[in-house]
């Protein structure tokens, strides 16, 4: 009797099941979806209210046009930090990740599969947002700034959600990771230029901003619906640092995360 060869899937295989299964974890927790999709949504629609649609001076736009790429970003980071922590943290404290950790899934595959899931609920609330700027007030996206667009927010993204398992890897339970996701993410919009322009803060406000990477992923973001951008629109300082905050928080997540 001669022996099979046993067929293994492949690493691309495995990847694309487990994305569909973190998928459909996310669309299946309400809370998520709301904080993630609809959360943003009410922010964009109240900041529009309270502002009105006259000119912000001195950018040539209306608060609609302003908040929609700026809440865009925020809500792109809620889905791929603060979304991302929680769930992470949360399953390792019910033995979901000791359980995973003890299959012959790849546990790399089970964390990048995390991670594209939250890249993509940061795209789709991204999109929400844009599309009510483009339709309900007049939001415009030139053509030769699409390619800085899309640059800004995969970088931004990927940054974020290696912040997200930063912040996993250091809490020591998912109410921690809750709590400082919200207490850090929210501060950090109000003087980042997501909920105010970033022009009209203090000075002392503004350059605090510039330490954290908020506000380099708004101004990279931003700076293709901006009617002054000259070019493609790239802000390749902002984007540099995005990506170094990612970079260096992926590095110390690796280090220290926890399975159990």
């Amino acid at each position: 009797m001669t022996d099979r060869a046993v067929a293994h899937p492949s690493a691309l295989r495995l990847l694309r099941t487990q994305f569909r299964y973190q998928n459909l974890v996310f669309w299946r927790t309400p809370i998520s979806a709301f904080f993630s999709l609809i959360f943003p949504v009410l922010l964009f629609v109240i900041f529009v209210l309270v502002f009105g649609s006259n000119p912000i001076q001195g950018m040539g736009l209306t608060a609609g046009q302003y908040y929609a790429p700026a809440i865009a970003v925020f809500a792109t980071a809620s889905a791929a930090y603060v979304n991302l922590a929680i769930t992470t943290a949360y399953q390792r404290d019910f033995g979901i990740l000791k359980r995973v950790r003890g299959t012959p899934l790849p546990p790399w595959i089970y964390l990048v599969s995390k991670v594209m899931t939250s890249v993509v609920v940061g795209a789709i609330a991204a999109g929400i947002m844009l599309t009510i700027g483009f339709v309900a007030y007049g939001l415009e996206l030139p053509l030769r700034t699409v390619p800085a667009m899309v640059t800004a927010f995969l970088v931004g993204a990927a940054s974020f959600a290696a912040l997200g398992m930063l912040l996993a890897a250091l809490t020591g339970s998912g109410e921690s990771a809750t709590a400082i996701g919200q207490a850090t993410l929210l501060p950090l919009a109000f003087f980042s230029g997501n909920f105010f322009v970033a022009t009209q803060l203090p000075g002392w406000l503004s350059g605090l901003a510039k330490v954290f990477p908020l506000r380099h992923f708004n101004d990279a973001f931003f700076a293709p619906f901006d009617p002054a951008t000259a070019g493609a629109g790239f802000e390749w300082l902002n984007l540099g640092i995005v990506a170094l905050w990612g970079i260096a928080a992926a590095m110390v997540a690796v280090r220290y995360f926890r399975w159990e």
